[in-house]
């Protein structure tokens, strides 16, 4: 019983879409992250909830490990196959199965990408709204409970999951959750597997919630002296009631990256993006409102617009902010690491952090979704000098125990892959030996996704 006896079990139920070539080795060995590549030992194209189950029973029959793959995009090794064995890539089970306007949710297969999924919604008034930046499949965005950069009004993954079909270990097949909107029945079993990383079986289909397209959008952007003045105007926004949609900061850094791979001028001094949405007069008065908080705040004047190419070029700039950065060090590699603290403490959190960057031997400039108390550092490391990344895994080490003394976590949204295994003692204590018990009861064996998120 071994890998090899499982992948020529496979062949039959799979044919070509059991695939040992290099090249799909490859595609499948890295990902976002800083992790050197891992190749699989084969990876397969499931078409059907069957076909999942059927290869889970032969995978484990023959002790080999598997592991989900949706888009690759993930940050903390998650996809990475550490003990070998068979990626399970979801990309070919894409249909929306069923949208339902009346009830505002939507089925669908875990490879649907969210920005497909909204473009199939167009017509129905509807959209999905969680945004990691990423055009993420849907069921990857559940396993690692997704969130981004409209988390501050519309929630994370955790909150748009009714339900999930999920194929346990065993083979056995499970639905999670309902499509009402409130349950009392029981353990809560969606939120057990959202987050779960592959941890505990392979998701087959998922349940979300909609939300109506709002009437009017408008975004606009400001400059800020400090980092604390900033946040300081987004927690009083807050504590105003003000509806935001999203409300991101970059800091000085970021936006000279900014301004040099796009072109759009930018001072070099922190910065918030925001976003309001609602009917056009509850637009405009948001908008005006916020303008005169930040205004008591010293920022720069406030520009907003409702006019749909600002607000796209507005957000586009943002969701590359990652490949602007990158490209702010020619030649460079990213450790991509994020924290949550709360708000209150997010400024410190910040400072902190760029003094120890400031300190340090490499850049790293910060930018995050401030409405949450959750942002990122981009530690740029030049790949041919070793100490480079041993100074970015410390400073990533250092943000972890900060954000744990400021009574946050060591991810607000990247997860714990393999990356932040070391972090998970110090955050949960014995939560995490209960966390190693679940696996232990679900998947004894260790098959699924072996070597990440628990003991």
């Amino acid at each position: 019983m071994s890998i090899a006896t499982a992948l020529d079990a496979l062949v039959p139920l799979l044919g070509e879409r059991l695939a040992r070539s290099k090249s799909d080795l490859d595609l499948h060995a890295g990902s976002e992250s800083h992790f050197p590549p891992i190749a699989p030992d084969a990876v397969a194209y499931p078409l059907s909830l069957a076909e999942v189950q059927a290869l889970v029973a032969i995978c484990a029959d023959h002790g080999c490990p598997m592991i989900g793959w949706g888009a690759g995009t993930s940050l903390e090794g998650h996809g990475l196959a550490v003990k070998g064995g068979l990626v399970v890539d979801f990309t070919r089970m894409n249909k929306v199965l069923e949208i339902r306007p009346a009830d505002m949710d939507v089925t669908v297969q875990p490879g649907v990408t969210r920005q497909s999924l909204n473009e199939e919604l167009r017509a129905t008034g509807l959209f999905f709204p969680v945004d990691p930046g990423a055009n993420a499949t849907l069921g990857g965005m559940a396993m690692t409970r997704a969130s981004g950069t409209t988390t501050v009004r519309y929630g994370s993954m955790r909150d748009n999951v009714l339900g999930m079909q999920v194929v346990l270990a065993d083979g056995r097949i499970i639905r999670t959750g309902s499509r009402a909107r409130k349950s009392a029945a029981g353990y809560d079993l969606t939120a057990l597997l959202v987050g779960s990383e592959g941890t505990l079986g392979l998701v087959t289909e998922l349940t979300l919630r909609l939300h109506g397209i709002p009437e009017a959008t408008s975004a606009g952007i400001c400059a800020f002296p400090d980092m604390h003045a900033a946040v300081t105007a987004v927690m009083e926004t807050i504590q105003m009631g003000i509806p935001m949609a999203r409300i991101e900061f970059v800091d000085a850094a970021t936006a000279r990256a900014f301004t040099d791979y796009s072109g759009m001028q930018m001072a070099e001094a922190p910065h918030l993006l925001v976003e309001f949405n609602g009917s056009p007069e509850s637009v405009a008065q948001d908008a005006e409102r916020f303008g005169e908080i930040v205004a008591d705040h010293g920022a720069s004047t406030f520009r907003w617009s409702a006019r749909e190419e600002e607000r796209r070029a507005l957000w586009a700039l943002r969701h590359n902010g990652y490949y602007a950065i990158l490209a702010s060090r020619k030649g460079a590699r990213a450790l991509v690491t994020d924290i949550c603290v709360p708000i209150s403490r997010l400024a410190d959190a910040v400072e902190q952090t760029q003094a120890d960057i400031a300190a340090s031997l490499i850049p790293g400039p910060i930018l995050g979704h401030v409405g949450d108390g959750n942002f990122h550092a981009v530690l740029l490391v030049d790949p041919d000098q070793p100490a480079e990344m041993a100074e970015a895994q410390r400073l990533s080490h250092r943000m972890a125990e900060r954000a744990l003394a400021l009574g946050g976590t060591c991810t607000g949204e990247h997860g714990v892959g393999m990356g932040k295994l070391s972090h998970m003692r110090a955050e949960h204590g014995e939560g995490w030996d209960v966390m190693g018990q679940i696996k232990q009861t679900l998947d004894p064996r260790n098959l699924m996704n072996p070597g990440k998120l628990v003991p």
